[in-house]
């Protein structure tokens, strides 16, 4: 089992930034493709970006290419989410997940969720 932790929400203000942090635990994430979604008040849940378990190849939404940056930590079982240039829009609960199938880009594709953090991004 793989237990996941999210840290680092909060309140900001649009063009500011924040990160996020994801702490796993019950086995190295290396062996997960790793993912931050979010999800907004009634709308789906996205995915914002994913970083691969083999290569660290990393996958981004269009809305935050450029703006965000993932990355993971393997000495520290940690991915992070490094949120820059804020907007309105980005206002959302963001989740840590990890998957071991080939696909990624769905929630279903995930096996491993974390509780959520909150973002918000005021203008």
């Amino acid at each position: 089992q793989l237990q996941l932790a999210e840290s680092g929400g909060g309140l900001v203000q649009a063009g500011f930034s924040l990160r996020l942090s994801c702490a796993a635990s019950g086995r190295p994430f290396i062996f997960y493709t790793m993912g931050w979604f979010r999800q907004a008040p009634g709308e789906e849940r996205e995915l914002v970006a994913a970083i691969g378990r083999s290569d660290g190849s990393t996958y981004y939404t269009d809305s935050v290419k450029g703006r965000f940056t993932i990355s993971g930590d393997n000495a520290k079982n940690t991915v992070s989410l490094q949120m820059s240039s804020l907007k309105p829009e980005d206002t959302a609960v963001y989740y840590c997940a990890a998957t071991r199938s080939f696909g990624y880009s769905r929630p279903t594709d995930y096996d491993y969720w974390g509780q959520g953090t909150q973002v918000t991004v005021s203008s």
